[in-house]
């Protein structure tokens, strides 16, 4: 079970996100559901570098991965950052509505 938990600003602005664990769904090389949460964290982190521009730390790797909101930026950074994350989440939402016994996504404060 891959498990992602997102955490938000009382605003309700997402700040981390927190990607642990396999998803078994099929092997290794052959896990469709793996492939799709690991290539939207990783779009993830690229866009908040290279498209938000937004101060943040992360790591990926197999496994694991997580991404936090940093002070500072722009208000325009932070929202480009936004918009990347809540995307992220949107999608990483919808892969565990399709498949729930291998994806779950909680938030918390």
């Amino acid at each position: 079970m891959t498990e992602v938990q997102v955490r938000r600003a009382p605003d309700g602005t997402v700040t981390e996100l927190r990607v642990a664990g396999h998803t078994d769904y099929a092997e290794r090389g052959e896990d469709i559901v793996c492939a799709g949460v690991s290539a939207l964290v990783v779009t993830c982190l690229i866009g908040l570098k290279k498209v938000a521009r937004h101060p943040h730390a992360g790591k990926a790797r197999a496994g694991s991965m997580y991404c936090r909101l940093l002070p500072g930026g722009t208000p325009d950074s932070a929202a480009r950052a936004q918009a990347i994350l809540e995307t992220t989440v949107l999608g990483l939402q919808d892969i565990a509505r399709d498949y729930h016994q291998f994806v779950r996504v909680t938030e918390g404060g």
